[in-house]
């Protein structure tokens, strides 16, 4: 596995600061990051790590457990001589979709598992940490070197659950009528609207992708040249204030704005403003990570689905732009808030760019088989930890999926 998992990722991963020898590198990396798990969870009671509000989202707890079973598995499991499982059945409760490592418990019925309980979750985290921090110090130097890219996947893994964290456990949240706060003194990040409101790409050809050794995800190779342009991009997100006008319009209610699928999804769902906003004496309030706020209408809007951001570009006589023409723009500096605020989407649909091959073994399974049904996202969110983001990052979610820090800039084709 170790050689087919280097294809993703370089010999002196991204995250390590090479100051030092590897062994201490590791260490500091991986503690580094399982630590910021724990930060995130911190806040939480027992009753809210366990709590599943929707099939989409998981329990706090089993977050925790998972990203900790993915080191006992991949690492430790297969890389650590004499290494025995913490517990007999980790495997089964916290495997996530990985077929290949067996079988698992039912992704919906993650929030039954009142047992094993946080406190033991915490031990078994604190178990799997020492045997890596054990395992780093006692493996020679090549070993280490083979072994530090499928660390740096792990470690990168971990972050895009530390994200999950914070999305489900708003989405919990979200479903109380005595609005809870994970953090009282959390703030929405203030987002920049310096310079003209729309960029200009003329026509060219463009290299897509990661290129260079630093660390990647399979799905961001192999670089291939695309066309991109002539196109204008929105140098700001679109912002509460233009979504409230959308929805005075009569946004959520004019069947030609929207896809089929996405009116449908938005009757049955009674959508008729973005995710976790409530109405109050008539004023929008929005839940987060504070609690309920009102609505700022400077903000960028959040919490929205592919089908209304497609919606609302057509109402403004726009379009989303392709995952191409975001990266062009990014690339060049063009953007406003290209990251740290929301995901934006794209109408993209998420496949595999041309000549991509997963790589073999279980951890093939991490991106290549999501490849179809999807549509792309760039940039990163507020709840993004942070060395998680970079230019050729390619998110992905179903098109109905609204509980991410979600959002959208707009593209024009017209003369």
């Amino acid at each position: 596995m170790t050689k087919t998992v280097s294809a993703i990722a370089a010999s002196r991963p991204s995250l390590f600061s090479e100051k030092t020898g590897l062994a201490d590198e590791l260490i500091d990396a991986f503690l580094a990051v399982r630590n910021e798990t724990e930060r995130r969870a911190a806040p939480l009671s027992p009753e809210d790590q366990l709590i599943q509000s929707m099939p989409d989202a998981s329990p706090a707890k089993w977050h925790r457990a998972h990203t900790t079973w993915f080191f006992e598995q991949f690492l430790l499991g297969e890389h650590c001589s004499g290494y025995k499982p913490y517990h007999p059945d980790y495997a089964f409760l916290f495997n996530s979709y990985y077929v290949s490592a067996g079988p698992r418990h039912a992704r919906a019925r993650r929030g039954d598992l009142t047992r094993p309980s946080a406190d033991e979750i915490t031990a078994y985290r604190r178990h799997v940490d020492a045997a890596v921090v054990k395992f780093f110090r006692e493996a020679g130097e090549e070993k280490l070197s083979a072994m530090a890219p499928l660390v740096e996947v792990g470690l990168n893994h971990e972050q895009q659950h530390q994200e999950l964290m914070y999305t489900d456990i708003l989405h919990a949240f979200a479903q109380n009528p005595i609005p809870p706060a994970y953090d009282p003194s959390w703030q929405f990040p203030a987002a920049g609207g310096s310079g003209e409101d729309w960029i200009e790409l003329t026509e060219g050809i463009h290299s897509i992708g990661h290129a260079g050794d630093s660390f990647h995800f399979d799905n961001e190779k192999p670089v291939h040249r695309a066309l991109v342009g002539p196109v204008r991009l929105a140098r700001n997100l679109v912002t509460n204030a233009d979504w409230i006008a959308f929805m005075a319009d009569g946004g959520y209610t004019t069947p030609t704005l929207w896809l089929m699928d996405g009116f449908a999804a938005a009757t049955n769902e009674q959508w008729q403003a973005p995710g976790h906003w409530r109405e109050i004496d008539g004023q929008w309030h929005i839940m987060t990570l504070a609690g309920l706020k009102p609505v700022d209408p400077a903000s960028p809007v959040s919490h929205i689905s592919y089908y209304e951001a497609d919606a609302f570009a057509r109402w403004r006589g726009q379009h989303l732009p392709t995952e191409m023409e975001w990266e062009v723009a990014a690339r060049a500096g063009l953007l406003n808030d290209a990251f740290g605020i929301v995901w934006q989407w794209t109408r993209s649909a998420y496949s595999p760019y041309p000549g991509y091959r997963a790589i073999e073994g279980a951890l093939g399974e991490y991106n290549g088989k999501f490849m179809v049904n999807q549509l792309v996202l760039r940039g990163s969110s507020l709840a993004t930890p942070d060395g998680h983001s970079r230019v050729t990052y390619r998110n992905f979610f179903y098109p109905h999926h609204r509980w991410q820090f979600t959002g959208l800039r707009l593209a024009d084709y017209a003369d």
